[in-house]
Parts: C-alpha cells; structure tokens; sequence
C-alpha cells in the first residue's frame, strides 16, 4: 500500500466571499456564515483533519500536531470544534513529550550500545517502507495467476484493464483532496483502492464509486475500436471482458461500485434504473444484468434516501449501463487461452 507521505503544512485556502452553504455574501476573514452559521472553511479543515489523522496513523507525532494546531486559524473560539482540536493538541504534545522521555531513558540504560538500536530502528522502518510497494508485488501476482490461466497478451491485457477501472477511483478521490492509496491487487478476486472519506457528501461518494467503471468503460471502448479496426480476437475478448466486470461493478449490493452510487439516488431514480436495467436484460439476454436489476429492486424498497438527491448520478449510472451493454451486444467473445 502506497500513501502519499503527510506534510506538516497544507497550502492556507482561497478567501470565500460566499457562503459554501447558502450562498449568503461575507466580508473578508469571516469564518461563520451569520445566516446558517455553517463554518465558512469546512472543506479546508477536512483536508487538514485528513492529512493530520494520517500522520497520526503514520506515528508523527509532531506533524499531527503542527496540522492540528494549523487548523484553529479557521475555526471560531470558543466552539465545540475549537476545544475538541486544542484537546487534540494537548494529548499530541503528551505523546511527544513522552516519547523523548523514553529515549532519554533508553540511551542512558543502553549506554554504548545505543548507537546500534537507533541502527535496528532505522532498519524497521525501511522494512516498513518496503512494504508500501503493494501496488507492484500485487500486480505482478495478479498478472502471473492470469497469465497461466490465459496466457500472458489477455493476463496482461485484463490486468490493466482493471488496473485503469482502479485508477478511475484514485483519480476520482485525489481531485477531491482526499487521502487515497494506490489500488492493491487480489488474485483471483479483484482489486481495490482504499481511501479515507472524512465528511465527504453522497454526491462526491457516487462520483467516486463510479469513476472506476467510467475509466473502466473507456478501457473497454479502446479494446472495441483495435478489435473492429484490426480485427483482432485478443482485443475482443478483452473488451467484453472488461465491459462484463464493469457492468458487475454495478451491482448495488455490498461494497460494489453500484451499492456507493445508489446512496445518492431516491426511490424514484432507483426505480427508473430498475426499468433500464430490464430493458437492457431483455435485448441482451446477459445475466448480469439481471443481478443488478434484483440488487437495484431491494434498494428501491429499501434503505434510507438522500435529502438532496442526484440527477447527475443517475445519468451516470444509465450511461455506463447502456455503453457497458452496447460493447458486450457487439462483442459478445468469452475468454480463451491467446
């Protein structure tokens, strides 16, 4: 797993003239709005609250804090969230405070040998870094389990399509600012890209959801012009394959794509997907769409619904099942040993 290492500073935000809730005009330096009282540099802090959680993750100590402490510029005194982040402060500098007592304790008691465990230390952290490189190893055992199931042009040919699906979700969250890991690899079962949602809104959680099957659509739509172009069965394959995962990625059940986007939908849209769903089932005839027309009909009668629902993620949603449909229609190729 790759992180993005935390920093002890995040670029200060632009000035806000207007409410990022109601949309009511502020003069400068003002971090209330006075009409909803929503804090004016919410996003902001949820960076700095993201990059602070994760050097705390990471052990360090001291950037934490500095991030922390660089957040109470942007939130009103005297506020539950002003305390709360002073608090947080408070106990990273214990921590701090603490672990330099420990050292001092440890250097007297090892003496001369304390040289050599500041080495041991320096050791396991490199082991630590090592194994950060997921990304790599994962993909080259993902590759090589399809590779001897169907030879190395489609192993290597479905191992990237799903790597770009992957990349759709990093690109997705990366352009939100949130802190996101490089996808890791499961062979024989998939892949996944984990990243951290601090107050992220069900608009951006559908975008994000549905970032991997778009990218992955425009791998599969790749796969389809080389094979109509240049006539050539890898590529068919390779795109039906593709377009066929992409389209099980819909399925709104579980941690699948289609179960992140359905959150922003209401009754009304679930159901209009419904329809499009059986519509797609009955001309194509590929049971997975009947899959996410039963996981797309329990979530219409059941689960809560957004306040402020989503006509963007419906389109999307009814965009990517009707291209996803189209490919596999045109090529309907399974996969054989090339």
């Amino acid at each position: 797993m790759t992180q993005a290492p935390p920093t002890a500073q995040i670029e200060a935000p632009e000035p806000i003239f207007n409410c990022p809730e109601c949309s009511h005009w502020l003069p400068p330096g003002t971090i209330v709005c006075p009409d909803c009282h929503a804090i004016v540099y919410a996003a902001y802090l949820r960076r700095v609250a993201t990059a602070a959680s994760d050097a705390e993750r990471e052990q360090q100590w001291p950037i934490a804090r500095d991030l922390w402490h660089s957040a109470l510029a942007w939130l009103p005194p005297g506020t539950t969230q002003f305390a709360s982040v002073e608090a947080r402060i408070a106990h990273l500098n214990n921590r701090i405070h603490a672990g330099e007592q420990r050292k001092a304790v440890w250097a007297k008691r090892l003496g001369p040998l304390a040289p050599f465990a500041a080495f041991l230390l320096k050791i396991k952290s490199l082991f630590f870094v090592l194994l950060k490189f997921k990304f790599l190893l994962s993909f080259v055992l993902f590759f090589g389990l399809y590779w001897g199931l169907f030879g190395w042009k489609f192993g290597l040919g479905f191992t990237l399509s799903i790597a770009i699906h992957e990349m759709g979700h990093y690109v997705a969250a990366r352009r939100r600012g949130l802190q996101v890991d490089l996808p890791v690899f499961l062979p024989g079962l998939g892949a996944y890209v984990r990243w951290y949602a601090m107050g992220v809104n069900l608009d951006d959680l559908a975008a994000i959801a549905l970032a991997g099957p778009f990218f992955g659509l425009l791998a599969a739509v790749a796969c389809a012009g080389v094979a109509f172009y240049f006539n050539l069965p890898l590529f068919a394959a390779l795109a039906h394959t593709g377009a066929w995962l992409n389209l099980l990625n819909l399925i709104p059940l579980l941690g699948l794509d289609g179960a992140q986007a359905t959150y922003a939908l209401n009754r009304v849209q679930r159901c209009l997907i419904l329809a499009t769903t059986v519509i797609f089932l009955v001309i194509s005839q590929e049971w997975v769409f009947l899959f996410i027309g039963l996981g797309m009909a329990w979530r219409t009668f059941t689960g809560p619904e957004p306040e402020r629902p989503s006509s963007r993620t419906m389109i999307r949603f009814m965009l990517l099942l009707f291209l996803l449909g189209v490919i596999i229609y045109i090529f309907p190729e399974s996969r054989r040993r090339f």
